[in-house]
């Protein structure tokens, strides 16, 4: 309590006290403020994972796992809670599509090819995409595969498309330049040449004993180029002609636009157990 001299000024402020709470805010609006707040958080967090990168929220999971000591090594293979198949999520088919890239590499080093190899690996919400050098895969103009194709098709991913249980896209791109008019009569655009060549990869990965049913052909023009994957996901609507046509305005970027992607699909739709060769 206050010594005496100071009580009137105390009780005078504790008053005032009073009918300032009074005057303000109910009390139950704090905690429906609070409600409102989290509800908000919760809903963000929904928009966020309805986009994400499959391979990354596995890496997440798997860095979790480890914190956690869920996760165990056996014979240099992850397992979570029991033995699963060889390759059964993106991120282990991510890990050996990577170690094909980088010995592919040492390879081409060792022999002493200053180029880099044909393929690269991505990831999106979509999956694991293999992105073939189109160059390196057809003719220009032409929906017949190079024999290089098919040979790193049957070396290098067709094994780790038969370790694994996922649908698989075959996807072709070209460039935004117009096919020469003795061609229109085969492939009147760009829609038609690369959904060709997209159908002779899976013509050929058939060939290889890959089952039908786990294959989709696919072909998008040059209305996908490199660079633009990211935006494709999140909002399609803002990808213009202009947009293509400036991911196409040299010849290096051009080269890169013409390519086939092999994408081991994010299983949202698809029982992946019932595809496994």
């Amino acid at each position: 309590m206050p010594e005496p001299r100071f009580q009137k000024g105390y009780d005078e402020g504790f008053e005032d006290g009073q009918n300032s709470v009074e005057r303000g805010l109910p009390g139950w609006f704090g905690t429906f403020a609070d409600m409102m707040t989290l509800l908000f958080a919760f809903f963000v967090l929904l928009a966020a994972i309805s986009t994400v990168d499959p391979v990354k929220l596995q890496e997440m999971a798997d860095s979790t796992g480890k914190s956690l000591g869920s996760k165990i090594k056996k014979d240099n293979a992850a397992y979570m809670e029991g033995e699963y198949d060889k390759l059964n999520n993106l991120l282990q088919v991510k890990d050996a599509l990577e170690k094909v890239v980088e010995d592919m590499k040492n390879k081409m080093n060792a022999s002493g090819q200053a180029v880099e190899p044909p393929i690269d690996i991505t990831t999106s919400p979509k999956g694991v995409t293999v992105n073939i050098k189109g160059d390196y895969a057809f003719r220009s103009g032409e929906a017949i595969m190079k024999p290089e194709l098919k040979e790193l098709l049957i070396d290098e991913i067709i094994p780790t498309i038969k370790a694994s249980p996922f649908m698989i896209e075959i996807a072709g791109h070209t460039d935004s330049d117009p096919l020469p008019s003795s061609l229109s009569k085969i492939y009147p655009s760009n829609w038609e040449l690369s959904a060709a060549r997209g159908a002779s990869v899976v013509r050929e990965l058939i060939n290889q004993d890959i089952k039908a049913k786990r294959l989709i052909a696919a072909g998008y023009g040059d209305w996908s180029p490199r660079g633009l994957d990211s935006l494709q996901f999140a909002d399609p609507n803002k990808i213009t002609r202009q947009t293509v046509l400036k991911y196409n305005s040299n010849p290096e970027q051009k080269k890169r636009n013409r390519r086939i992607q092999v994408t081991f699909l994010k299983p949202s739709h698809h029982s992946a157990k019932s595809y496994t060769n």
